[in-house]
């Protein structure tokens, strides 16, 4: 099976919660207008940690490793985004040099701690 040509993409309004902390992922996200806050509960306080913006991309994690969500995202005063599936990134990978694939690895245990 390809890689679908088309992609997800949706509308969500302001306070609209793309994934929560915890939670287990399988897609990254791009915005492609307005704006997503990532939080993270630290010592039982939610805090922002970024905005992402216009062609940022968040969630990426989910698409390396099957590790719960690192932080939640919510939508600040509407956005538009496309959905990035685990088999989409999968398919471009799989065409990738090994040793990209081994630094992608080794960067997200670093960026969770590990």
């Amino acid at each position: 099976m390809g890689v679908p040509d088309i992609l997800e993409r949706r509308t969500m309004k302001n306070g609209d919660t793309v994934f929560r902390e915890g939670e287990q992922g399988s897609s990254a996200y791009v915005v492609q207008g307005g704006s997503v806050v990532i939080s993270k509960m630290i010592e039982g306080v939610e805090t922002e940690l970024a905005t992402i913006g216009v062609g940022g991309i968040f969630g990426e994690m989910a698409l390396i490793d099957d590790q719960p969500r690192m932080a939640t995202a919510r939508v600040k005063g509407g956005a538009t985004i496309v959905t990035i599936s685990k088999t989409m990134y999968q398919q471009k990978l799989k065409n990738t040099d090994p040793f990209i694939r081994a630094l992608l690895r080794i960067l997200v245990e670093t960026v969770r701690g590990r």
